[in-house]
């Protein structure tokens, strides 16, 4: 996928965000990332990509942007009147910040539709300072949504957007491993059957909660949170000044008998 097809599918799944199922994933991703951003502290957070989801919402870091590869007029007056910053970037796998420099990176659903995932993934990590935190939405392809997506494309009748390629669970934890990013805790959502209209869609409201309970795995979307591990680097803190202990010291039982047989000896001798 090159980059102007890349940018096409992105432009296909904001579209398709906007469609009843798109609104019930979004209802649920914007829940689940206000709790996890909410306890993320720092200074410099950034979405990149989907400026549907306003994924920064909750969080309470002083320096939030989002990334966009395009920015027109009314996204720009959008943007403002939300307060949310923006950093236009050409290409994802070019991020327009210093290496280091950022406390939380969300991919919305990015990589799905990105031209090179694994260098989005690169530039994540490039930009996170150490012990940085990731967030990555995806739809997951081990679901009912991901059966009928494979049905669609054989029949050319698509639910999802068409463009994307859906990374499994396990696939992303492995290329997050390779990067030195530790995946931390994963969130399932979105149980309902893969239905096109909200009547429907309400209907199976109750599928959330059963889904949780009884096959958690097989939610339609996943956000997984991860961590940025540097080897060798070590966590120092305060160094606490411990007073010497006054208490006796033990006597060892060997050093005990000799004293016994010493002490012994020494009475014989007087007594001579």
């Amino acid at each position: 996928m090159d980059s102007a097809a890349s940018e096409k599918s992105i432009i296909a799944l904001e579209r398709w965000l906007q469609s009843p199922a798109g609104a019930y994933v979004r209802a649920w991703e914007q829940a689940c990332l206000d709790k996890l951003t909410a306890d993320i502290f720092g200074f410099n957070a950034v979405q990149i990509g989907v400026p549907q989801l306003d994924a920064l919402a909750a969080s309470r870091m002083p320096n939030k942007w989002q990334a966009a590869t395009r920015l027109s007029s009314a996204d720009e007056l959008a943007y403002a009147a939300a307060g949310r910053q923006v950093a236009v970037a050409l290409d994802f796998a070019d991020l327009p910040f210093a290496s280091q420099s950022l406390d939380l990176v969300v991919l919305p659903h990015v990589l799905e539709f990105a031209a090179e995932p694994h260098q989005v993934l690169r530039e994540v990590e490039r930009v996170l300072i150490p012990e940085g935190q990731l967030i990555v939405c995806g739809f997951n392809p081990a679901s009912l949504w991901g059966i009928r997506q494979g049905m669609g494309r054989i029949t050319s009748s698509d639910y999802l957007p068409a463009a994307g390629e859906f990374i499994s669970l396990p696939r992303l934890k492995d290329w997050l491993k390779l990067l030195n990013l530790g995946a931390t805790r994963n969130h399932f959502g979105c149980y309902a059957p893969p239905l096109r209209t909200a009547k429907w869609l309400d209907r199976f409201a109750f599928a959330e909660g059963a889904g949780q309970r009884w096959w958690p795995y097989l939610g339609a979307v996943y956000v997984v949170h991860a961590i940025k591990r540097v080897k060798g680097m070590t966590i120092i803190g305060p160094a606490w000044n411990k007073k010497a202990s006054k208490a006796p010291q033990a006597v060892p039982a060997a050093n005990r008998n000799e004293r016994k047989q010493h002490d012994q000896h020494q009475n014989e001798s007087n007594a001579a």
